[in-house]
């Protein structure tokens, strides 16, 4: 009996040991990256029922705008949950196919897509309204975290990666910057901050900035020197009615610069009524806040629900509340940093850096905007915003980089001492060759 038991111990122990290690690199999201979709979701929730005062009072169903809200931040969970399932290696191929349509969905904006604030900004598909917009933001990060992944070396990356990266950047840009300056500035300081993370040598990148400030700077030329020579062909009367918004851009620019009188001392006009309202709901909230539900600004203040949400956020909590809402997008962008230093290879972290710092810009660009750092723009607030098309977005965003924090991650036996993160992705093995150690 004895031997019998001597026999079967060793079994025993190695089947519990195999278990241990099958347990220990069992694939998990990072609850981090969860806690951040959750709070954002109870936010936007709780935010968008005060914002959308506006359109409560013009709808006959009073939960009309809280229930379709709710419904689209619902599919976009479930977009999350799907693709936080999916490997990160099966987004290669369709990064390309992404990218077209993109592309392909911008093109035809521009040509028949619907106006609205003076631009063709999108287009309507099954009912659902579709700002392609949103589309070429991501597809900048997807196409440059597969461009430099490919072509990393031994110092950084090869100097054919950067180039076309760039030239996908200046495409992008050029498509976005018929509807808006701000969108393009987000993209060119997305592209830069990839670059940076995937480890293009000072140089280039550097030669890339030139690059971007001489391509940029003509461009806005021709558009004032062509918005000159509309403004002269109506003073003739012989202008022919175009879609302009270089216009829109230098007022909101020399108003944004201003003459030197306090906010406060300014009077509201149509021009202004948007800022000067979102600045009457930061100082209502003062340190503390109304509290959820008791917002004074939000019926009178446009696009409350939308572009000045944040200033509703703050009015309602305060100061605290508008500083734990940044907290919260900053920790996204460090959790997603230790996320990309555990990778195994150069795309997936690049994959889920890229995409942090896509959302985490945009929401720093629409605090600055509604605060009075930035001039005047559109630009949601992600995952908070009312939008159909920058909650899908958002959300696929969310689920690539859940991907990679439960696939990509090399797992870290118990006994090891945590490695220090470096923020440069250096890594030069290949897709196939890391592959064969998944």
């Amino acid at each position: 009996m004895e031997d019998l038991k001597a026999k079967t111990s060793p079994e025993s122990a190695a089947t519990k040991a195999k278990k241990e290690v099958i347990e220990e690199v069992k694939p998990r999201s990072d609850r981090h990256i969860w806690g951040v979709i959750i709070f954002l979701l109870l936010v936007s929730v709780i935010s968008l029922y005060s914002a959308s005062s506006r359109e409560v009072a013009s709808s006959a169903n009073v939960y009309g705008p809280i229930l379709r809200h709710g419904g689209m931040l619902l599919a976009g969970l479930v977009i999350m949950i799907v693709l936080e399932r999916v490997h990160y290696r099966f987004f290669k191929p369709v990064i390309p196919i992404f990218a077209a349509a993109s592309v392909v969905m911008m093109v035809y904006v521009l040509i028949a897509g619907d106006i609205i604030n003076g631009a063709r900004r999108s287009f309507t598909f099954l009912g659902v309204m579709i700002q392609p917009a949103e589309f070429l933001k991501m597809s900048s990060v997807l196409v440059i975290a597969l461009i430099m992944s490919r072509m990393q070396e031994p110092n950084g990356v090869k100097t054919k990666g950067v180039l076309w990266s760039a030239l996908s950047v200046i495409l992008f840009s050029g498509l976005l910057f018929t509807q808006g300056l701000t969108n393009t500035i987000l993209l060119m300081a997305i592209s830069l901050s990839m670059m940076m993370i995937g480890g293009v040598q000072f140089k280039k990148l550097a030669l890339v900035l030139v690059a971007y400030a001489v391509i940029g700077g003509a461009a806005l030329g021709y558009k004032m020197l062509s918005s000159e020579s509309r403004a002269a062909e109506a003073a003739a009367g012989t202008q022919v009615e175009k879609l302009d918004r270089s216009t829109t851009w230098q007022a909101r620019v020399e108003r944004f610069i201003g003459d030197g009188k306090p906010k406060y001392e300014q009077d509201i006009t149509p021009e202004n009524r948007q800022e000067m309202y979102s600045y009457f709901a930061q100082a209502n909230g003062g340190i503390f806040g109304q509290f959820p539900g008791n917002s004074r600004e939000a019926s009178r203040l446009p696009l409350a629900f939308s572009d000045y949400i944040y200033a509703i956020i703050i009015e309602e909590s305060g100061m605290f509340g508008g500083l734990a809402l940044i907290v919260v997008y900053m920790w996204l962008l460090t959790r997603s940093g230790r996320i990309a230093g555990r990778c195994r290879k150069s795309f997936p972290a690049l994959l889920v850096l890229g995409l942090a710092v896509m959302i985490v810009f945009q929401a720093l660009f629409h605090m600055g905007i509604v605060t009075g750092v930035f001039p005047v723009s559109g630009q949601p607030l992600p995952l908070i915003s009312k939008g159909g098309s920058s909650i899908l977005i958002t959300s696929i965003a969310f689920g690539m980089m859940l991907s990679v924090s439960r696939y990509g991650m090399q797992p870290r036996p118990k006994k090891n001492k945590k490695k220090k993160f470096s923020l440069f992705i250096t890594s030069t093995e290949s897709d196939g060759e890391n592959l064969a150690k998944l």
